[in-house]
C-alpha cells in the first residue's frame, strides 16, 4: 500500500523519514479552529483524524497519516504562533513552568476505512526566562509555526530544562513510536 503523510508540517516529514520507508505528503485543508467546549485532547484527536480521513477519501489503497498537537499553557490551548508578538507572549506564560503537548495520531486504511488513533501527552519544562532571551530565541530561530512558539530540535533546547514522556518524537509532532506499531497493525514492517 502507498503511504501518505496528510500535513504541511516540514517538522512532520522530517521525522517519517527517520523510518526509511517511501512515502508521499499531501497537504489536507481542514479547519482547525476548536469547537466550543472541546478538549485539548478531543480537539487534536478530531483534527488528525479529519486530515488522514480527508486524504484517505481522494486516495484508494493508501494508508494515511494524519497527526495534530496543541500546547497547553496555564490551562489555555496555544497553538502555532504564526507572529512575533504572539510568540513572546507565549514564551512569556510559558517561562519557568511546565507545559503539556497534545499530539494525536491518526492511520487511516483508505480500502477498508480501519482507522487507528491515538492521543499522546508530552510535558515539557521551561526555564525561568528574560525577555532578551525570548527575543534573542525569537530572533534566531522563528519558530512561529511551532505550536508553542517552541522548536526543541534546534535552539528552542536551550529553553527548557525538563522533558517527560515516551516518545521525544512526540514533541515535534509524530509519534513514531506509537507510528511503527500503527503501520504493523497493517502489515507495514520497518525493520
Amino acid at each position: 500500500m502507498k503511504l501518505i503523510l496528510a500535513s504541511s508540517s516540514p517538522y512532520r516529514r522530517e521525522l517519517l523519514e527517520r523510518l526509511q520507508i517511501p512515502f508521499e505528503v499531501m497537504a489536507p485543508e481542514v479547519d482547525e479552529t476548536p469547537r466550543p467546549g472541546e478538549t485539548p485532547e478531543k480537539l487534536v484527536e478530531r483534527l488528525a483524524i479529519e486530515k488522514a480521513q480527508k486524504i484517505a477519501g481522494q486516495k484508494p489503497g493508501a494508508l494515511v497519516i494524519g497527526s495534530d498537537q496543541v500546547a497547553i499553557y496555564n490551562g489555555r490551548i496555544v497553538g502555532k504562533p504564526h507572529s512575533h508578538d504572539k510568540a513572546v507572549e507565549q514564551l512569556r506564560s510559558a517561562s519557568g513552568r511546565a507545559v503539556t503537548l497534545y499530539t494525536a495520531l491518526a492511520l487511516v486504511n483508505a480500502d477498508t476505512q480501519r482507522l487507528q488513533c491515538e492521543v499522546i501527552p508530552y510535558r515539557v519544562t521551561f526555564r525561568p526566562l528574560t525577555d532578551a532571551q525570548i527575543e534573542a530565541y525569537l530572533h534566531k530561530e522563528q519558530p512561529y509555526s511551532c505550536a508553542g512558539s517552541v522548536k526543541s530540535e534546534g535552539l528552542g533546547i536551550a529553553l527548557l530544562e525538563k522533558f517527560e514522556g515516551d516518545d521525544p518524537n512526540t514533541l515535534i509532532g509524530l509519534p513514531l513510536i506509537r507510528l511503527v506499531r500503527m503501520l504493523e497493525n497493517e502489515g507495514i514492517k520497518i525493520i
